[in-house]
């Protein structure tokens, strides 16, 4: 049975899927993840189809080809997948190069936000076993539309961390 998505009036427009989210710039992308809601952590229970969207740091002509290889089936990131724990953490890992590979284990908790004075869903992959490079990355994700998810990924260099890429994550 298909799953019924109902769609809902943002700042920026209707959003209901991972297109929608797509067609975002990253200054629509902020206003849209600050007015978005903090999820459970076990909402997000699950394989969740994942898309790079916009990359707010690149030039325009840097920026065009990284979303048009994002949305293409050569691009190695497909995803995320998520179990609870409890009602307040869990825990998860990435989906790559068509799913065949599950890499960089995240833990998951409600904290506070990089991006405002409201909480989000953080993926913390500070852990053993993911390389100094993937420990850096601090990910948050809102919900702006039932089972879809607007994401920042941050990169944690110095004393402050830098806002990298926005993503979308969606249940099928």
């Amino acid at each position: 049975m298909a799953q019924t998505i109902r769609a809902v009036s943002s700042p920026v427009g209707v959003v209901r899927t991972l297109d929608d989210l797509a067609a975002l710039g990253a200054d629509e992308c902020l206003t849209l993840y600050r007015s978005a809601t903090t999820p459970r952590v076990p909402d997000l229970d699950g394989d969740l189809v994942g898309r790079m969207l916009a990359v707010p740091w690149a030039w325009r002509f840097v920026a065009g080809p990284l979303r048009a290889w994002a949305r293409s089936r050569f691009f190695p990131w497909q995803g995320k997948t998520f179990r609870s724990l409890e009602d307040d953490r869990g825990e998860g890992i990435n989906r790559v190069f068509g799913n065949r590979f599950r890499w960089y284990r995240f833990e998951t908790y409600t904290g506070p936000s990089r991006a405002g004075d409201f909480d989000a869903l953080q993926l913390d992959y500070d852990n053993p076993g993911n390389p100094f490079y993937i420990r850096m990355i601090k990910d948050e994700v809102r919900e702006v539309a039932p089972g879809l998810w607007l994401g920042q990924a941050w990169l944690a260099l110095g004393r402050s961390p830098r806002l990298a890429v926005y993503f979308g994550l969606q249940k099928t």
